[in-house]
Protein backbone atom coordinates (compact mmCIF):
# COMPACT_ATOMS: atom_id res chain seq x y z
CA UNK A 1 0.00 0.00 0.00
CA UNK A 2 1.18 3.66 -0.41
CA UNK A 3 1.61 6.32 1.86
CA UNK A 4 -1.85 7.86 0.49
CA UNK A 5 -4.02 4.80 1.06
CA UNK A 6 -6.37 5.18 4.01
CA UNK A 7 -10.01 3.36 4.57
CA UNK A 8 -12.95 4.14 5.77
CA UNK A 9 -15.50 1.96 7.71
CA UNK A 10 -18.79 2.47 7.83
CA UNK A 11 -22.24 1.30 6.68
CA UNK A 12 -21.49 2.16 2.38
CA UNK A 13 -24.37 2.58 -0.14
CA UNK A 14 -23.82 3.68 -3.98
CA UNK A 15 -25.16 3.75 -6.75
CA UNK A 16 -24.64 1.17 -10.06
CA UNK A 17 -27.41 1.89 -12.56
CA UNK A 18 -30.81 3.82 -12.53
CA UNK A 19 -33.27 2.33 -11.10
CA UNK A 20 -36.35 2.97 -13.55
CA UNK A 21 -33.73 0.89 -16.31
CA UNK A 22 -32.52 -2.21 -14.10
CA UNK A 23 -35.07 -2.52 -11.16
CA UNK A 24 -34.10 -1.12 -7.94
CA UNK A 25 -32.43 -4.26 -6.76
CA UNK A 26 -29.71 -4.01 -9.38
CA UNK A 27 -29.55 -0.64 -9.09
CA UNK A 28 -27.20 -0.49 -6.26
CA UNK A 29 -24.86 -2.22 -3.81
CA UNK A 30 -24.86 -1.84 -0.05
CA UNK A 31 -22.80 -3.04 2.32
CA UNK A 32 -23.76 -3.06 6.11
CA UNK A 33 -20.48 -2.99 7.81
CA UNK A 34 -18.32 -1.82 4.84
CA UNK A 35 -15.00 -0.70 3.04
CA UNK A 36 -13.83 2.25 1.13
CA UNK A 37 -10.37 2.22 0.72
CA UNK A 38 -8.61 5.08 -1.07
CA UNK A 39 -5.20 5.28 -2.80
CA UNK A 40 -4.00 8.70 -4.54
CA UNK A 41 -7.24 10.48 -4.22
CA UNK A 42 -8.81 7.50 -6.09
CA UNK A 43 -11.05 4.78 -4.96
CA UNK A 44 -8.96 1.41 -4.97
CA UNK A 45 -11.81 -1.12 -4.04
CA UNK A 46 -15.21 -1.35 -1.90
CA UNK A 47 -16.34 -4.05 -0.01
CA UNK A 48 -17.44 -5.96 3.03
CA UNK A 49 -14.98 -5.13 6.23
CA UNK A 50 -14.76 -8.65 7.40
CA UNK A 51 -13.46 -9.66 3.76
CA UNK A 52 -11.17 -6.53 3.21
CA UNK A 53 -9.78 -5.86 6.73
CA UNK A 54 -7.74 -8.83 6.54
CA UNK A 55 -5.50 -6.98 3.55
CA UNK A 56 -5.26 -3.75 5.53
CA UNK A 57 -2.42 -4.16 7.65
CA UNK A 58 -0.43 -0.88 7.88
CA UNK A 59 -3.48 1.04 6.99
CA UNK A 60 -4.80 3.70 8.36
CA UNK A 61 -8.34 3.09 9.13
CA UNK A 62 -11.29 5.99 10.27
CA UNK A 63 -13.85 4.31 11.56
CA UNK A 64 -17.47 5.95 11.68
CA UNK A 65 -20.12 4.27 13.36
CA UNK A 66 -23.93 5.28 13.16
CA UNK A 67 -23.28 6.50 10.22
CA UNK A 68 -23.77 5.83 5.74
CA UNK A 69 -21.05 6.57 3.32
CA UNK A 70 -22.23 7.49 0.13
CA UNK A 71 -20.65 8.97 -3.07
CA UNK A 72 -20.58 12.93 -2.92
CA UNK A 73 -23.91 14.66 -4.48
CA UNK A 74 -23.87 16.41 -7.49
CA UNK A 75 -25.78 19.52 -8.21
CA UNK A 76 -26.09 20.34 -11.66
CA UNK A 77 -27.65 23.86 -11.74
CA UNK A 78 -26.93 25.98 -9.13
CA UNK A 79 -26.29 30.37 -9.25
CA UNK A 80 -22.99 31.01 -7.20
CA UNK A 81 -23.87 34.48 -7.41
CA UNK A 82 -27.54 34.30 -5.61
CA UNK A 83 -26.66 32.53 -2.60
CA UNK A 84 -26.85 35.88 -0.49
CA UNK A 85 -30.27 36.64 -2.35
CA UNK A 86 -31.79 32.83 -0.97
CA UNK A 87 -35.00 33.09 0.07
CA UNK A 88 -36.31 36.65 -1.12
CA UNK A 89 -40.18 37.02 -0.97
CA UNK A 90 -42.62 36.93 -3.53
CA UNK A 91 -42.11 36.80 -6.74
CA UNK A 92 -42.11 34.06 -9.90
CA UNK A 93 -39.53 34.35 -12.46
CA UNK A 94 -39.74 37.06 -14.75
CA UNK A 95 -40.13 39.08 -11.88
CA UNK A 96 -37.80 38.08 -9.50
CA UNK A 97 -34.94 38.67 -12.00
CA UNK A 98 -35.61 42.21 -12.22
CA UNK A 99 -36.61 42.41 -8.73
CA UNK A 100 -33.71 40.36 -6.96
CA UNK A 101 -31.10 39.15 -9.68
CA UNK A 102 -29.73 41.75 -11.68
CA UNK A 103 -29.37 44.31 -8.94
CA UNK A 104 -27.33 41.22 -6.88
CA UNK A 105 -25.19 40.40 -9.74
CA UNK A 106 -24.20 43.90 -10.40
CA UNK A 107 -22.21 43.42 -7.43
CA UNK A 108 -19.77 40.64 -9.15
CA UNK A 109 -18.45 43.29 -11.41
CA UNK A 110 -15.96 43.52 -8.20
CA UNK A 111 -13.61 40.86 -8.13
CA UNK A 112 -13.19 40.71 -4.04
CA UNK A 113 -16.69 40.47 -3.59
CA UNK A 114 -17.03 37.76 -6.09
CA UNK A 115 -13.77 35.90 -4.59
CA UNK A 116 -15.79 36.64 -1.12
CA UNK A 117 -18.81 35.11 -2.73
CA UNK A 118 -17.73 32.03 -4.02
CA UNK A 119 -15.74 30.80 -1.14
CA UNK A 120 -19.28 31.20 1.13
CA UNK A 121 -20.41 29.51 -1.77
CA UNK A 122 -18.26 26.41 -1.39
CA UNK A 123 -18.23 26.33 2.02
CA UNK A 124 -21.99 25.54 1.58
CA UNK A 125 -21.89 23.31 -0.63
CA UNK A 126 -19.11 21.28 0.86
CA UNK A 127 -21.32 21.50 4.55
CA UNK A 128 -23.90 19.96 2.58
CA UNK A 129 -22.48 17.03 1.03
CA UNK A 130 -22.17 18.63 -2.54
CA UNK A 131 -18.78 18.00 -4.11
CA UNK A 132 -19.95 18.93 -7.83
CA UNK A 133 -21.59 21.30 -9.26
CA UNK A 134 -22.73 23.08 -12.43
CA UNK A 135 -22.77 26.50 -11.81
CA UNK A 136 -24.12 30.00 -13.38
CA UNK A 137 -21.20 32.80 -12.84
CA UNK A 138 -22.50 36.72 -13.94
CA UNK A 139 -21.78 38.50 -16.84
CA UNK A 140 -18.92 39.66 -15.57
CA UNK A 141 -15.72 37.50 -16.37
CA UNK A 142 -13.96 38.45 -13.00
CA UNK A 143 -16.99 36.38 -11.41
CA UNK A 144 -15.72 33.09 -13.20
CA UNK A 145 -12.24 33.68 -12.43
CA UNK A 146 -12.52 34.20 -8.61
CA UNK A 147 -15.01 31.23 -8.95
CA UNK A 148 -12.37 28.85 -9.92
CA UNK A 149 -9.77 30.19 -7.98
CA UNK A 150 -11.70 28.88 -4.84
CA UNK A 151 -12.31 25.61 -6.55
CA UNK A 152 -8.84 25.42 -7.50
CA UNK A 153 -7.84 25.98 -4.01
CA UNK A 154 -9.52 23.11 -2.82
CA UNK A 155 -9.12 21.05 -5.46
CA UNK A 156 -13.06 20.58 -6.52
CA UNK A 157 -14.72 19.00 -9.49
CA UNK A 158 -16.34 22.38 -10.79
CA UNK A 159 -18.37 23.22 -14.03
CA UNK A 160 -18.98 27.16 -14.58
CA UNK A 161 -19.29 29.77 -17.08
CA UNK A 162 -19.61 33.53 -17.81
CA UNK A 163 -23.46 34.42 -18.23
CA UNK A 164 -24.26 35.56 -21.77
CA UNK A 165 -26.93 38.49 -22.34
CA UNK A 166 -26.78 41.07 -24.53
CA UNK A 167 -30.16 42.19 -24.42
CA UNK A 168 -33.73 42.47 -22.07
CA UNK A 169 -31.48 43.19 -19.55
CA UNK A 170 -29.81 46.26 -17.51
CA UNK A 171 -27.40 48.12 -19.35
CA UNK A 172 -24.88 47.76 -16.51
CA UNK A 173 -25.50 43.47 -16.92
CA UNK A 174 -25.09 43.25 -20.55
CA UNK A 175 -22.20 42.20 -22.92
CA UNK A 176 -22.52 42.19 -26.32
CA UNK A 177 -22.16 38.85 -29.07
CA UNK A 178 -18.57 39.93 -29.77
CA UNK A 179 -17.50 40.54 -26.40
CA UNK A 180 -19.27 37.60 -24.70
CA UNK A 181 -17.68 35.60 -27.16
CA UNK A 182 -14.06 36.70 -26.65
CA UNK A 183 -14.41 36.92 -22.99
CA UNK A 184 -15.71 33.23 -22.87
CA UNK A 185 -12.72 32.09 -25.09
CA UNK A 186 -10.49 33.92 -23.08
CA UNK A 187 -11.88 32.02 -19.82
CA UNK A 188 -12.23 28.72 -21.67
CA UNK A 189 -7.86 28.56 -22.80
CA UNK A 190 -7.65 30.04 -18.67
CA UNK A 191 -9.42 27.42 -16.65
CA UNK A 192 -10.77 24.73 -19.02
CA UNK A 193 -9.43 21.50 -18.18
CA UNK A 194 -7.36 22.98 -15.23
CA UNK A 195 -6.88 20.72 -12.30
CA UNK A 196 -10.45 19.16 -11.76
CA UNK A 197 -12.38 22.12 -13.61
CA UNK A 198 -14.38 22.79 -16.62
CA UNK A 199 -16.27 25.35 -18.51
CA UNK A 200 -19.32 26.00 -19.32
CA UNK A 201 -20.94 28.04 -22.24
CA UNK A 202 -23.61 30.33 -20.50
CA UNK A 203 -26.62 31.54 -22.17
CA UNK A 204 -28.38 33.08 -19.52
CA UNK A 205 -31.64 31.67 -21.31
CA UNK A 206 -32.76 32.32 -24.94
CA UNK A 207 -34.89 35.59 -23.74
CA UNK A 208 -31.42 37.71 -23.11
CA UNK A 209 -29.27 36.70 -26.05
CA UNK A 210 -29.91 38.03 -29.66
CA UNK A 211 -29.71 35.25 -32.46
CA UNK A 212 -25.91 36.98 -33.14
CA UNK A 213 -25.15 35.89 -29.59
CA UNK A 214 -26.47 32.60 -29.53
CA UNK A 215 -24.69 31.63 -33.08
CA UNK A 216 -21.50 32.70 -31.47
CA UNK A 217 -22.57 30.42 -28.28
CA UNK A 218 -23.03 27.68 -30.43
CA UNK A 219 -19.18 28.70 -32.11
CA UNK A 220 -17.76 27.99 -29.43
CA UNK A 221 -18.81 25.19 -28.67
CA UNK A 222 -17.65 23.87 -32.13
CA UNK A 223 -14.69 25.35 -31.29
CA UNK A 224 -13.83 22.97 -28.37
CA UNK A 225 -15.65 19.76 -28.50
CA UNK A 226 -15.41 18.86 -23.97
CA UNK A 227 -17.24 21.70 -23.40
CA UNK A 228 -20.16 22.75 -21.39
CA UNK A 229 -23.29 24.47 -22.39
CA UNK A 230 -25.69 25.69 -19.77
CA UNK A 231 -28.57 27.52 -19.63
CA UNK A 232 -32.44 27.88 -18.78
CA UNK A 233 -35.53 25.82 -20.37
CA UNK A 234 -39.05 26.39 -20.23
CA UNK A 235 -39.36 27.00 -16.27
CA UNK A 236 -42.39 29.01 -16.31
CA UNK A 237 -45.33 29.73 -19.04
CA UNK A 238 -44.83 33.24 -19.04
CA UNK A 239 -41.07 32.70 -20.15
CA UNK A 240 -42.33 30.02 -22.85
CA UNK A 241 -44.83 32.72 -24.32
CA UNK A 242 -42.22 35.70 -24.30
CA UNK A 243 -39.60 33.35 -26.27
CA UNK A 244 -42.12 32.78 -28.64
CA UNK A 245 -42.58 36.16 -29.24
CA UNK A 246 -39.09 36.74 -29.59
CA UNK A 247 -38.19 34.07 -31.99
CA UNK A 248 -41.76 33.54 -33.86
CA UNK A 249 -39.67 31.93 -36.63
CA UNK A 250 -38.77 28.56 -34.34
CA UNK A 251 -41.24 25.77 -33.62
CA UNK A 252 -40.60 26.05 -29.89
CA UNK A 253 -38.14 27.29 -27.13
CA UNK A 254 -35.69 24.15 -27.18
CA UNK A 255 -35.81 24.59 -31.22
CA UNK A 256 -34.59 27.77 -30.54
CA UNK A 257 -31.19 26.71 -28.70
CA UNK A 258 -30.90 23.71 -31.49
CA UNK A 259 -31.25 26.08 -33.77
CA UNK A 260 -27.67 27.58 -32.97
CA UNK A 261 -26.05 24.36 -32.14
CA UNK A 262 -26.55 24.25 -28.30
CA UNK A 263 -27.78 20.95 -28.14
CA UNK A 264 -26.02 17.80 -27.79
CA UNK A 265 -23.76 15.84 -24.86
CA UNK A 266 -22.24 17.67 -21.84
CA UNK A 267 -25.38 20.22 -22.63
CA UNK A 268 -28.00 20.67 -19.59
CA UNK A 269 -30.99 22.64 -19.58
CA UNK A 270 -32.11 23.73 -16.26
CA UNK A 271 -35.78 22.69 -14.83
CA UNK A 272 -37.72 21.85 -18.18
CA UNK A 273 -41.23 21.82 -16.43
CA UNK A 274 -43.79 22.63 -19.36
CA UNK A 275 -41.99 20.46 -22.34
CA UNK A 276 -43.72 18.65 -25.01
CA UNK A 277 -43.07 15.02 -25.67
CA UNK A 278 -41.33 16.13 -29.49
CA UNK A 279 -39.02 18.37 -26.87
CA UNK A 280 -38.38 15.40 -24.80
CA UNK A 281 -37.65 13.03 -27.78
CA UNK A 282 -34.81 15.59 -29.27
CA UNK A 283 -33.31 15.95 -25.75
CA UNK A 284 -33.36 12.18 -25.64
CA UNK A 285 -31.42 11.53 -28.87
CA UNK A 286 -29.13 14.12 -29.10
CA UNK A 287 -28.09 12.95 -25.40
CA UNK A 288 -28.87 16.34 -23.69
CA UNK A 289 -29.82 16.17 -20.01
CA UNK A 290 -32.20 18.37 -18.32
CA UNK A 291 -31.87 19.44 -14.39
CA UNK A 292 -34.38 18.92 -11.81
CA UNK A 293 -34.87 21.82 -9.44
CA UNK A 294 -37.65 20.56 -6.67
CA UNK A 295 -37.27 23.73 -4.41
CA UNK A 296 -36.83 25.99 -6.91
CA UNK A 297 -40.10 24.79 -8.69
CA UNK A 298 -42.24 25.03 -5.96
CA UNK A 299 -41.01 28.30 -4.28
CA UNK A 300 -41.46 30.74 -7.34
CA UNK A 301 -44.68 28.57 -8.60
CA UNK A 302 -42.86 27.20 -11.85
CA UNK A 303 -45.04 23.66 -11.97
CA UNK A 304 -44.25 20.50 -11.36
CA UNK A 305 -41.30 18.17 -13.10
CA UNK A 306 -42.88 15.67 -14.74
CA UNK A 307 -39.64 12.97 -14.43
CA UNK A 308 -41.55 10.10 -15.66
CA UNK A 309 -42.36 11.81 -18.68
CA UNK A 310 -38.49 12.17 -19.25
CA UNK A 311 -37.29 8.95 -17.74
CA UNK A 312 -39.69 7.16 -20.66
CA UNK A 313 -38.27 9.28 -23.23
CA UNK A 314 -35.25 8.74 -22.31
CA UNK A 315 -33.57 12.26 -21.16
CA UNK A 316 -30.53 12.52 -19.13
CA UNK A 317 -32.10 13.96 -15.88
CA UNK A 318 -29.44 15.19 -12.76
CA UNK A 319 -31.23 17.00 -9.51
CA UNK A 320 -30.08 20.68 -9.22
CA UNK A 321 -30.51 23.43 -6.08
CA UNK A 322 -30.89 26.53 -8.34
CA UNK A 323 -29.64 28.63 -5.70
CA UNK A 324 -31.10 31.32 -5.03
CA UNK A 325 -34.57 30.76 -6.35
CA UNK A 326 -34.42 27.14 -4.51
CA UNK A 327 -34.05 27.51 -1.12
CA UNK A 328 -31.96 24.98 -0.12
CA UNK A 329 -27.68 23.93 -0.69
CA UNK A 330 -29.06 20.40 0.72
CA UNK A 331 -29.61 17.52 -1.63
CA UNK A 332 -31.39 15.75 0.86
CA UNK A 333 -33.80 18.76 1.02
CA UNK A 334 -34.59 19.11 -3.18
CA UNK A 335 -34.78 15.04 -2.49
CA UNK A 336 -37.71 15.83 0.20
CA UNK A 337 -39.33 18.12 -2.23
CA UNK A 338 -38.73 16.10 -5.00
CA UNK A 339 -40.62 13.23 -2.99
CA UNK A 340 -43.50 15.91 -2.69
CA UNK A 341 -43.92 16.99 -6.54
CA UNK A 342 -44.24 13.19 -7.74
CA UNK A 343 -46.67 13.10 -5.00
CA UNK A 344 -48.86 15.88 -6.30
CA UNK A 345 -48.93 13.80 -9.99
CA UNK A 346 -50.36 10.52 -8.07
CA UNK A 347 -46.23 9.32 -8.53
CA UNK A 348 -44.21 7.98 -6.37
CA UNK A 349 -40.12 8.75 -6.24
CA UNK A 350 -37.98 5.48 -4.71
CA UNK A 351 -35.53 6.56 -2.10
CA UNK A 352 -33.09 4.57 -4.47
CA UNK A 353 -33.73 6.63 -7.41
CA UNK A 354 -33.26 9.29 -5.25
CA UNK A 355 -29.72 8.44 -4.57
CA UNK A 356 -29.02 7.82 -8.27
CA UNK A 357 -30.62 11.07 -9.07
CA UNK A 358 -28.10 12.61 -6.40
CA UNK A 359 -25.12 11.29 -7.15
CA UNK A 360 -24.35 8.62 -10.43
CA UNK A 361 -27.83 10.29 -12.39
CA UNK A 362 -25.97 13.64 -11.97
CA UNK A 363 -22.71 12.46 -13.27
CA UNK A 364 -24.70 10.46 -16.04
CA UNK A 365 -26.20 14.26 -17.06
CA UNK A 366 -22.77 15.75 -16.89
CA UNK A 367 -20.84 12.82 -18.75
CA UNK A 368 -18.81 12.69 -15.93
CA UNK A 369 -19.92 8.98 -14.79
CA UNK A 370 -16.68 7.53 -16.06
CA UNK A 371 -15.17 9.62 -13.01
CA UNK A 372 -17.79 10.09 -10.46
CA UNK A 373 -21.07 9.15 -8.95
CA UNK A 374 -20.08 6.13 -7.43
CA UNK A 375 -17.27 3.77 -6.02
CA UNK A 376 -16.02 1.80 -8.69
CA UNK A 377 -12.53 1.58 -8.36
CA UNK A 378 -10.73 4.21 -10.50
CA UNK A 379 -13.34 7.02 -9.71
CA UNK A 380 -12.43 10.27 -7.92
CA UNK A 381 -12.67 9.72 -3.92
CA UNK A 382 -15.58 12.57 -3.40
CA UNK A 383 -17.94 10.77 -0.58
CA UNK A 384 -19.60 12.32 2.12
CA UNK A 385 -20.05 10.77 5.82
CA UNK A 386 -24.07 10.92 6.74
CA UNK A 387 -24.91 11.08 10.81
CA UNK A 388 -27.66 8.46 11.35
CA UNK A 389 -27.89 10.41 14.90
CA UNK A 390 -27.73 14.56 13.21
CA UNK A 391 -30.82 15.40 14.96
CA UNK A 392 -32.84 13.96 17.93
CA UNK A 393 -35.78 13.30 15.79
CA UNK A 394 -34.15 11.71 13.18
CA UNK A 395 -31.99 9.41 15.50
CA UNK A 396 -35.37 8.19 17.05
CA UNK A 397 -36.74 7.77 13.68
CA UNK A 398 -33.79 5.43 12.99
CA UNK A 399 -34.49 3.07 15.45
CA UNK A 400 -37.93 2.44 14.48
CA UNK A 401 -36.48 1.99 10.57
CA UNK A 402 -36.45 -1.63 9.93
CA UNK A 403 -34.63 -1.65 6.41
CA UNK A 404 -32.12 0.00 4.22
CA UNK A 405 -34.68 1.45 1.94
CA UNK A 406 -36.54 3.01 5.42
CA UNK A 407 -33.41 4.41 6.76
CA UNK A 408 -32.52 6.07 3.37
CA UNK A 409 -36.03 7.66 3.12
CA UNK A 410 -36.38 8.86 6.38
CA UNK A 411 -32.65 10.67 5.90
CA UNK A 412 -34.16 12.19 2.58
CA UNK A 413 -37.25 13.58 4.27
CA UNK A 414 -35.46 14.49 7.71
CA UNK A 415 -31.74 15.26 6.66
CA UNK A 416 -30.07 18.41 5.68
CA UNK A 417 -26.50 20.07 6.03
CA UNK A 418 -27.00 18.82 9.87
CA UNK A 419 -26.61 15.13 8.77
CA UNK A 420 -23.21 15.21 6.57
CA UNK A 421 -20.83 14.62 9.02
CA UNK A 422 -17.69 14.83 6.59
CA UNK A 423 -16.92 15.61 2.94
CA UNK A 424 -14.21 14.29 0.91
CA UNK A 425 -13.06 15.67 -2.49
CA UNK A 426 -10.06 13.92 -3.86
CA UNK A 427 -9.62 11.69 -0.59
CA UNK A 428 -9.06 15.00 1.04
CA UNK A 429 -11.37 16.38 4.18
CA UNK A 430 -12.67 19.42 3.11
CA UNK A 431 -15.74 19.54 5.28
CA UNK A 432 -16.22 18.47 8.96
CA UNK A 433 -18.74 19.33 10.75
Amino acid sequence: MTTNTKAYRAAILHSLADPAEVGVEQSYEYFEDGILLIENGKVAQVGPAAELLPKLAGVEIQHYRDALITPGFIDTHIHYPQTGMIASYGEQLLDWLNTYTFPTERQFEDKAHASDVAAIFLKELLRNGTTTALVFGTVHPQSVDAFFEQADKLNLRMIAGKVLMDRNAPDYLTDTAESGYAESKALIERWHGKGRLHYAVTPRFAPTSTPEQLELAGKLLGEYPDLYMHTHLSENRKEIEWVKELFPERKGYLDVYDHHKLIGPRAVFAHGVHLCDDECKRLAETGSAVAFCPTSNLFLGSGLFDLNKLEAHGVRVGLGTDVGAGTSFSQLQSLNEAYKIMQLQDKKLDPFKSLYLATLGGANALYLDDQLGNFLPGKDADFLVLDYNATPLMSYRMQQAKSLEERLFALTMLGDDRAVEETFAAGVSVHQR
